[in-house]
C-alpha cells in the first residue's frame, strides 16, 4: 500500500512540532488519527522516521531525510492549489525583495523557488539586511515587500505585516548532557550553562531580556552570526542554545547530534512575515509574491 498525502502532512506536522500532542491539536484531530498515520507510513516506507521514548519522539536520520522529501511534496500541493485559488501569474516586471539574515535560508528559499516556478518572467531582486534598514526601504519605496523578523517591527504605523509562521524558542544541547533527560528545564538551569549565542537580527536582544528579566546572568561563551557555527559549537559539547524551533535541525554539519528541550516559563517567540508600505499600490508582481506567501502559509496549517 503506498503512502498517503494525508500521512504525509501528518509526518510533517508531527517533525515540525516535535510532539504528537502538539501536531494533533495544530491539525484539530485526535493524537491516536496522527500515531496510526505515522505507523503505517513507517511500515510502508521501511524505516523508522522517529524514535520513541518517554518524553514524546525525535526524528531519526532516516526521518530527517524523507521530511526534505516530504515538504517538497506538499509545497507541490500547495503550488497546485494555488494555481486555481485566484493566485495570478505575473508575466513580466520586476519583483524587489528584502530579507533578515535569520529569514534568508530557512523561509526565503521556498518561497523564492514556488514563486519563480508560477512567474517565470519576473526579475527578482533581493537584499539581505538587518530589519531596521529593511523598514527605511520599505518606507522609502525602494522595497516592494520584505520577508523578514516581525516580532520587533518598528513602524507599525508606516507599515503593513502578515504573519508566516511562528516559532518558540527551544534550548539546544549535546547528546549526554544531563539535561537532556530533566523533566523540567528552567531558565535558572540556562543561566548555569555556557551559552552560544546567535547575534543575527534580535535573536541576542530577546535571549538577554529574557535572562535578565528573570534574574539569570548568562555566561556566553561565544557569540556568532552563523547557525551552522551555533550547531557545531552546540554538538561537541561548547556550550547550549537558546534559539527559534525555526532553525532547529537536529545534526551539525559534521553529522553529530543535537537535542532541543523545551524550557519551562514564558519564553518570547519568533514572528516571520511579510511586510510592505501601508497604502502602497502594490504592483502586480508583488501582489503574486504575497498571494504565493499566503498559499504557503495555508498549505502549513492543513
Amino acid at each position: 500500500m503506498a503512502f498517503t498525502l494525508r500521512q504525509i502532512q501528518y509526518f510533517v506536522a508531527v517533525a515540525e512540532q516535535g510532539s504528537v500532542t502538539r501536531a494533533a491539536q495544530n491539525l484539530s484531530i485526535s493524537q491516536s488519527s496522527v500515531t496510526e498515520a505515522l505507523k503505517e507510513l513507517e511500515n510502508d516506507l521501511g524505516v523508522e522516521l522517529f524514535e520513541r521514548h518517554p518524553r514524546g519522539l525525535t526524528i531519526t536520520h532516516n526521518g530527517h531525510q524523507f521530511l526534505r522529501h516530504a515538504t517538497k511534496i506538499l509545497a507541490s500541493v500547495s503550488d497546485a492549489r494555488a494555481s486555481f485559488s485566484g493566485v495570478q501569474s505575473a508575466l513580466s516586471g520586476t519583483l524587489n525583495i528584502g530579507v533578515t539574515s535569520l529569514v534568508a535560508g530557512y523561509v526565503l528559499s521556498d518561497l523564492l523557488a514556488r514563486y519563480r516556478r508560477a512567474c517565470p518572467g519576473v526579475e527578482v531582486s533581493a537584499i539581505e539586511d538587518n530589519g531596521g534598514y529593511l523598514e527605511h526601504l520599505l518606507v522609502g519605496g525602494e522595497l516592494d515587500v520584505a520577508v523578514m523578523v516581525i516580532s520587533n517591527l518598528r513602524d507599525r504605523m508606516a507599515l503593513q505585516a502578515e504573519i508566516l509562521e511562528t516559532s518558540p524558542y527551544r534550548l539546544w544541547l549535546p547528546m549526554g548532557h544531563p539535561l537532556v533527560s530533566a523533566d523540567i528545564i528552567s531558565v535558572a538551569d540556562i543561566a548555569r550553562e555556557p551559552l552560544i549565542m546567535l547575534t543575527v537580527d534580535e535573536i541576542e536582544e530577546n535571549t538577554g531580556k529574557l535572562l535578565s528579566a528573570l534574574g539569570a546572568r548568562p555566561h556566553v561563551a561565544f557569540r556568532t552570526r552563523s547557525v551552522e557555527a551555533v550547531r557545531s559549537l552546540v554538538a561537541t559539547g561548547a556550550g547550549v542554545a537558546l534559539l527559534p524551533d525555526l532553525v532547529y535541525r537536529p545534526w551539525s554539519l559534521e553529522g553529530d547530534r543535537i537535542e532541543s528541550r523545551d524550557v519551562s516559563g514564558s519564553l518570547p517567540v519568533v514572528q516571520v512575515g511579510m511586510v510592505w508600505r501601508k497604502g502602497s499600490s502594490l504592483p502586480q508582481a508583488a501582489r503574486d509574491f504575497v498571494g504565493i506567501a499566503e498559499a504557503m502559509r495555508s498549505g502549513r496549517a492543513r
